[in-house]
């Protein structure tokens, strides 16, 4: 044991060696694509250093570069920047391509994240700046095998997000065939920290921390990246570098600031932020964690406005596709420090209390059953196009009035405290600790109306691609008949002749009828949330 002790010492100081020549000598800059010279950019005011091109992954829709920036650098926007793509066998500028960034997201010198049109066949990327020069690129990855994400949890086990294992849902696998590797070159496995497996779920690993990670949080912050070596295959590529979650101080009163929030994953759903963040502030909810999908709409501007208006909403920009059980399981670890509950639901799904009850006094009620209720079920509601033909103009509470009869699964609001250390869920709801139960919300005091089936021009976006790990593409011919499709539409996002009346069975103006007496202005007419939507139109408009 004591000479496994000192090959380990050994080893963290390789690493921490290691990484600072890298540091020292990797250069950002190059002024020609051979010549690895380096250049200081001019800003307006100041000289403006390069930032450095930490990885690079290849999604199979287009690829992000993330950028290093030094202290205290400005930050590029897109204008700054182009996308260049090079043959692996040529390095004549000739032969580049360039494009521009489909965006970029990110405001930390640590971690900005380029999204570039996807690498075509047999070139690499890289990128270049506008007022001269390229950044040089950085070790690519794909993302059919990665992993993407790691943070140290307050127990000090690392939680690792794992893309390519291809591990059933909602089972436990069988952790002896794995290993948790630290370290920064996982192709020197004598560098390397090994620990074991303490779980493993869907894309959710939990490791045992080496004590000497623990020991080095700025290191760790910086440099170290986490891994997964399957036993037998080899160790799977990373990008993910762990940061610590806060733990709660031993002072800290029992009650957290927020009683109730939510987490929600999207994209490009902007212009329907508005309405669901201020209806769901009205009924309780006090806080908003948003995972951002990589849209490419103006959330940006949405999100300020909200802010401003006084709401206490986040986005975290979340760019890992077909991860929304991981993405979910990452915010209940986020949230569990400030939110006694937390609801899991998408933006266009509403709590709704046909009794006129907040969410906490819906909360209080199903909570009297017993203090081990760790999870309430609200049943969702699926409503059609309800005779449109165009988005309402007024939000989609008031505009969709007709729903099928039956509800469609149900989705949840948990205490993030309460849920097993797996993180195992689904997409409606969390497996939960040893000594604790859900209950289904009564239709009569809590239900969800689920605006799914909105007109096409909005519900065809749906084709584009699904979220969740374990529900297949529309576009895919598997799992055809399944309720997570719309019934009879197959594969394709050709709009059927009779869309606009289609999954229309109840007419329900309950939750409209509540929008109409809470929200509306009577003497203009109109919403909070359109109000909010023309400030930012001027906006925009004036600058």
């Amino acid at each position: 044991m004591k000479d496994r002790r000192k090959r380990d010492v050994v080893s963290w100081n390789s690493i921490l060696l290691g990484c600072n020549l890298l540091k020292k000598f990797h250069p950002d800059i190059v002024s020609a694509w051979r010549t690895p010279t380096m250049e200081a950019l001019s800003g307006d005011s100041a000289v403006v250093t390069a930032p450095s091109i930490r990885e690079t992954v290849i999604l199979p829709d287009q690829v992000l570069v993330f950028l290093k920036y030094p202290p205290s650098s400005r930050l590029f926007t897109k204008e700054d920047l182009l996308c260049v793509y090079f043959p692996a066998n040529k390095s004549s500028s000739q032969s580049q391509r360039r494009l521009p960034p489909n965006h970029i997201d990110g405001k930390d010198v640590d971690d900005q994240i380029v999204r570039c049109p996807l690498i075509p066949h047999g070139y690499s990327v890289s990128l270049a700046l506008k007022s001269g020069g390229y950044i040089h690129p950085g070790p690519t990855h794909k993302w059919d095998s990665l992993v993407y994400e790691a943070l140290i949890d307050r127990d000090n086990t690392t939680v690792v997000f794992v893309k390519g294992l291809n591990l059933r849902a909602e089972k436990l696998s069988n952790a002896s065939r794995f290993e948790c590797v630290y370290g920064w070159d996982f192709r020197r496995p004598k560098f390397l920290l090994r620990s074991q497996v303490i779980s493993m779920a869907q894309e959710i690993v939990r490791c045992k921390t080496p004590l000497s990670i623990l020991g080095a949080p700025q290191m760790v912050n910086s440099s170290i990246k986490a891994s997964i070596r399957v036993k037998g295959r080899g160790t799977l590529h990373s990008i993910a570098r762990p940061g610590f979650r806060s733990k709660p101080h031993p002072g800290t009163p029992e009650r957290k600031p927020h009683e109730i929030c939510i987490c929600t994953m999207l994209r490009n759903q902007a212009r329907f932020l508005r309405e669901w963040v201020m209806y769901h502030a009205q009924i309780g909810v006090q806080s908003w964690y948003i995972y951002d999908n990589n849209s490419d709409d103006d959330i940006e501007d949405v999100m300020e406005s909200l802010v401003n208006a006084g709401l206490n909403i986040s986005r975290r920009v979340w760019p890992w596709i077909k991860t929304q059980e991981a993405g979910f399981a990452h915010c209940a670890l986020r949230a569990r420090e400030s939110c006694e509950w937390v609801g899991f639901i998408d933006v266009d799904e509403y709590f709704y209390s046909p009794l006129g009850l907040s969410l906490h006094d819906v909360i209080s009620n199903q909570s009297d059953s017993g203090n081990d209720v760790a999870e309430i079920r609200a049943s969702c509601y699926s409503f059609g196009p309800s005779g449109l033909k165009h988005a309402p103009p007024q939000g989609v509470t008031v505009g969709y009035t007709c729903r099928l009869g039956a509800p469609e699964r149900h989705k949840s609001i948990v205490k993030p405290e309460a849920l097993n250390s797996t993180l195992i869920n689904v997409v409606h709801h969390f497996h939960l600790s040893e000594g604790s139960r859900y209950v289904n919300a009564d239709r009569g005091v809590l239900v969800i109306n689920h605006y799914k089936y909105q007109v096409w021009e909005v519900f065809k976006e749906k084709f584009y691609r699904r979220v969740a790990t374990y529900v297949v593409d529309w576009q895919n011919e598997q799992n055809v008949g399944s309720k997570d499709r719309a019934p009879g539409l197959g594969t394709r996002a050709v709009e059927p002749p009779d869309w606009s009346s289609k999954f229309c069975e109840v007419t329900d103006t309950g939750l409209r009828d509540l929008v109409l007496h809470k929200f509306m202005d009577p003497l203009t007419n109109h919403f909070p949330w359109e109000e909010l939507g023309r400030e930012i139109a001027e906006y925009k408009d004036s600058s």
